[in-house]
């Protein structure tokens, strides 16, 4: 029997929200073991000048516990 744990992470990339999902998920798998999902939640971008300069996602990523 497996047990997974859900956690909430918020990521930003200056390219677009694809490239914050990834960013994301490659730093939450520097801590995180197991990772077999993320979805994203929410997605906002931060404006200056009238332009976009960054995007942001809000993701629950999913991780399974590891046995003891």
């Amino acid at each position: 029997m497996s047990i997974a744990r859900v956690t909430e992470i918020i990521s930003s990339s200056e390219k677009n929200f694809e490239d914050a999902v990834k960013v994301g998920v490659k730093r939450a798998s520097k801590t995180l073991d197991n990772i077999t999902s993320a979805w994203v939640a929410d997605q906002s971008v931060k404006v200056e000048n009238g332009k976009v300069t960054e995007y942001r996602v809000k993701m629950k990523v999913t991780f399974v516990l590891k046995e003891k």
